[in-house]
């Protein structure tokens, strides 16, 4: 409760402009409760960031259990990674300044949850490759590949008007991926 109560003052009025005080005020907790958890505003802030990673993962765990072929499930991927990920900075107005102008701290934030998504591409892959819809290929590899190649298009999805761009092309750009990896196609 503490993290969404500031994630939503962060949210509202940006990192630098919420206190202690105001958290413990809004979350009707007191100050000492607050230190409980936390050391200093700083830590509050990087738990914020973790939650909000975490919400992108779970949206991309439940792509993973979906009962479609790999290639649906790549395609759902790729498309859900790039709409969680817009969907957590536009939900977080102010602080999305924050995210971008820290993004070091978001991408120390991010490493472990990135290990996790590569994996559930990996399996993807794999899954693909077992039933003859992907070439066989070095999985680890070709998982980090994918990742960073999403990962690539994030902020132009987010920062530029390409929404418009995106929803026209996103089918190229599904493809693009698999070109590489799908069997039965010549480029």
């Amino acid at each position: 409760m503490l993290i969404e109560v500031a994630r939503g003052l962060f949210a509202e009025n940006g990192k630098s402009e919420v206190t202690m005080n105001q958290i413990a005020e809004v979350s009707k907790k007191g100050r000492r409760t607050l230190y409980t958890y936390f050391n200093n505003k700083e830590d509050i802030y990087k738990a914020v960031i973790d939650r909000e990673l975490t919400t992108i993962l779970d949206r991309l765990r439940i792509v993973s259990l979906q009962n479609t072929e790999p290639d649906v499930k790549l395609t759902n991927h790729i498309l859900t990674h790039l709409d969680a990920v817009k969907d957590v900075v536009n939900r977080n107005g102010s602080l999305r300044a924050d995210f971008f102008r820290d993004i070091y701290e978001v991408e120390r934030k991010r490493r472990k949850i990135d290990a996790q998504e590569i994996a559930l591409i990996r399996a993807i892959l794999a899954d693909g490759i077992i039933k003859n819809i992907f070439k066989r290929m070095d999985l680890d590899l070709s998982s980090i590949i994918i990742f960073y190649a999403i990962k690539g298009l994030e902020v132009p999805y987010i920062r530029q008007n390409i929404n418009s761009v995106f929803e026209k092309n996103k089918n190229s750009i599904v493809e693009f991926v698999f070109m590489g990896i799908k069997k039965g196609r010549l480029y």
